[in-house]
């Protein structure tokens, strides 16, 4: 019963944000010819564009479908600045999807073409004025019979550039998250090692994202 009023608290409190994830709208996001294309091949950034609201009208906090399934719940949420490290990037887009609680990318809807390969917990979300962005969702499993790290595929979209892969959400109590990857020298758009705590009931994470960091092309002109 707690849980119970703590989804449907959350629902009232960021009501946007519990409605994102919908069935898909009759009109379509479409990128525009004019980007500049940075961060070279991104299969399944098309997926940005499947959101079934307009991109500009999306808000700064969603809740991905499985958070109110069974497992682990967790609130992640930080800055995401521009390229100076400073600068808060306001209206930028992030598209994120993990696997469920078994490890795969399930229940994928037919009439969306990449969530047939990215599964049905997908969610988009745009930072506000200040670029801040939060979501909730689960703790996604690892791949089945694998000793990969659990992670969150997240992918950028700013104005004026094409979409663009960043490094993955990852949690730094994993078991299988490797030295090499806790520890990366070069971070793309900044460490994505999250530091789990737990705070009224729910695990809580921060990650703060800065634009362009160790992005292939993004300072060319």
């Amino acid at each position: 019963m707690r849980i119970f009023h703590f989804i449907l608290y959350l629902c009232l409190t960021s009501l946007i944000g519990c409605s994102q994830n919908q069935t898909q709208a009759d009109f379509k996001n479409e990128p525009s010819v004019n980007d500049r294309r940075v961060g070279g091949n991104c299969e399944g950034c098309e997926g940005i564009y499947e959101s079934a609201i307009q991109l500009d009208q999306l808000n700064s906090i969603d809740t991905l479908p499985d958070f109110n399934e069974d497992g682990p719940k967790i609130e992640i949420s930080g800055t995401i600045f521009q390229s100076d490290g400073k600068t808060p990037a306001a209206g930028t887009i992030m598209y994120l999807y993990h696997t469920d609680q078994n490890g795969l990318y399930s229940g994928g809807s037919d009439e969306s073409v990449w969530s047939k390969r990215h599964g049905y917990i997908r969610g988009w979300l745009k930072t506000d004025a200040n670029g801040f962005y939060k979501f909730y969702t689960l703790v996604p499993a690892s791949y089945p019979n694998t000793t990969i790290q659990k992670h969150i595929h997240p992918t950028i979209k700013e104005p004026g550039k094409t979409a663009y892969w960043i490094d993955d959400f990852v949690f730094d109590d994993d078991p299988f998250l490797i030295e090499k990857e806790k520890n990366k020298k070069y971070p793309v758009a900044g460490s994505g090692v999250l530091v789990i705590r737990k705070e009224d009931g729910i695990l809580k994470a921060t990650r703060n994202i800065v634009l362009g960091l160790n992005v292939q092309d993004y300072d060319l002109q």
